[in-house]
């Protein structure tokens, strides 16, 4: 598939909003603990991406999501910078939020939650993620130890939930519970007296606003009406969600990573040592000629992986081979530049050292590289298996 002209104008008035727009942002002292952008300078910029006609590009104004291939182009600009998501709101887990909603919200759902994230007005969080020192979910969604059940005409949910990113500050909440008919899911509006932040850890990486917080749920009650979807279809709709959210985090990580390439080129070029240009090295020229090579995989990788999901497939063994494929190509490609650059690779003089420690995070979030492979090793077997009549 082509990419459309519409998404073809978009990445460039998004790319350009990234270079000029936030790229400068990125100095800005309004940092919490973690060092993560507080909502204060996320709304700003968002305000700024609004009047620059950018926020929220991915989905058009009658509220249509584009196509994968389309999103790809887009994405990837926005990616540009670790806050290029944040202001143009095409940020996880607000993205794939949307993406569910949009795909399995009903009319009344839409208006209610999903209107305030496309308008940029407010975070989301996607509460799955159990601490492991419950036996909770984590790699493995059929661990999920959080409960619901009905009571009249309200369903009562209990349960601890951990690494919910952004959590801290969202309004919109979705949250993964087992019934006595399976998975369910449910929208609640937050912050909730039953939903209590437990604690925020520091974590290697810290573009998420929010940070990825311990959850504790105490009796939440919430209406039928604010069940998604029907009752015992949870896993069903986190399918829908999960292949399209884990190739947009490939997307987006391809644009730092490109930054990051653009930073230890110029470098490369400007700093001298025995005699010459770090360039003229081979050690040094060879690693950002790695570079070039792995950053054309990562987005041919992704542009195949979208095609797929553009035929309506799931996608799910191709998102496990692309999320395989990209997240340990950009951590390659973050690792060589940080090498390349030397000792101002390991400084906050620029974003380089951000962009490693994020990449590094995303060979685990959204599952990590050995159990998508374990899980493409599991259909080898079965085509195996079935090819050979057994």
């Amino acid at each position: 598939m082509t990419v459309s002209q519409y998404a073809l104008d978009m990445a460039d008035k998004v790319e350009a909003f990234v270079r000029e727009i936030v790229i400068p942002y990125e100095r800005d002292p309004r940092r919490d603990h973690h060092n993560a952008p507080m909502d204060e300078m996320v709304f700003e910029l968002r305000e700024k991406a609004r009047a620059a006609g950018v926020l929220t590009p991915h989905i058009k104004p009658d509220g249509s999501h584009l196509t994968q291939v389309d999103t790809a182009a887009i994405l990837i600009k926005s990616g540009l910078s670790p806050l290029g998501p944040l202001a143009c709101n095409t940020n996880a887990p607000d993205e794939g939020n949307m993406y569910l909603l949009g795909h399995v919200g009903s009319p009344e759902t839409k208006e209610r939650f999903l209107k305030p994230l496309h308008e940029g007005r407010a975070r989301s969080a996607f509460f799955m993620t159990e601490p492991a020192e419950d036996g909770g979910a984590g790699a493995d969604p059929s661990m999920l130890k959080t409960t619901c059940r009905q009571d009249g005409n309200h369903w009562v949910i209990n349960g601890r939930k951990c690494f919910i990113t952004g959590a801290e500050g969202a309004k919109v909440g979705i949250i993964l519970a087992k019934s006595d008919e399976g998975a369910c899911m449910f929208l609640v509006d937050l912050p909730n007296p039953a939903i209590r932040i437990e604690h925020v850890p520091n974590t290697i990486d810290n573009s998420m606003p929010g940070g990825h917080a311990t959850i504790q749920i105490d009796n939440l009650r919430l209406p039928a009406d604010q069940m998604l979807g029907e009752a015992g279809e949870g896993f069903k709709y986190a399918q829908v969600r999960l292949s399209p959210a884990r190739l947009s985090h490939c997307m987006r990580w391809l644009g730092a990573c490109i930054r990051a390439q653009e930073i230890a080129t110029d470098y490369a070029n400007r700093r001298e040592a025995f005699g010459k240009v770090l360039i003229e090295h081979e050690g040094v020229g060879f690693m950002l000629a790695e570079n070039m090579i792995d950053l054309k995989q990562c987005e041919l990788m992704i542009d195949w992986c979208a095609g797929v999901l553009d035929t309506g497939s799931l996608g799910t063994v191709e998102s496990s081979m692309a999320k395989v494929a990209v997240s340990e190509a950009l951590m390659r490609i973050a690792d060589r530049c940080v090498q390349v650059m030397g000792g101002t690779g390991v400084t906050d003089k620029t974003i380089v050292e951000q962009v490693f420690r994020e990449v590094r995070a995303f060979r685990i979030y959204d599952g990590p590289t050995e159990v998508h492979k374990w899980s493409l090793a599991k259909k080898i077997k079965r085509n195996w298996k079935t090819a050979n009549g057994l």
